[in-house]
């Protein structure tokens, strides 16, 4: 009986000690989680953002800055692309005999690295 009181009190001490050990880590993350909150990148234990809400009325501002922006882009990128050509692009096709002698080199360049394998 004396054996089962020894491996029972054993077991308590390591109980104890698992439980200083999570506290030990549950102070470590806190502190952390302190940090990453303080650190200004606005992220929380979740990753959503904090205290930084826009507006209906400021989201419709951006966008109309941000499509004037675009226009004035293409407006400068437009007198270029009318000195260069004023016809649309050509689209190139390959040719079906074209095509068939890269699918045959393909299939060669396959059955040569399956048979160096």
């Amino acid at each position: 009986m004396s054996s089962l009181s020894t491996v029972l009190q054993q077991l308590q001490q390591e109980r104890t000690q698992a439980q200083q050990q999570v506290e030990k880590l549950n102070s470590a993350i806190s502190v952390i989680e302190g940090l990453v909150g303080r650190n200004g990148s606005g992220a929380t234990n979740n990753g959503a953002r904090t205290g930084h809400t826009v507006s209906a009325a400021s989201r419709r501002k951006m966008a109309l800055a941000q499509k004037a922006r675009w226009a004035r882009v293409r407006q400068e990128a437009q007198p270029a692309a009318a000195e260069k050509t004023s016809a649309a692009p050509v689209k190139r096709t390959m040719s079906v005999a074209a095509r068939r002698k890269i699918a045959a080199f393909q299939r060669a360049r396959w059955a040569k690295l399956k048979k160096a394998a």
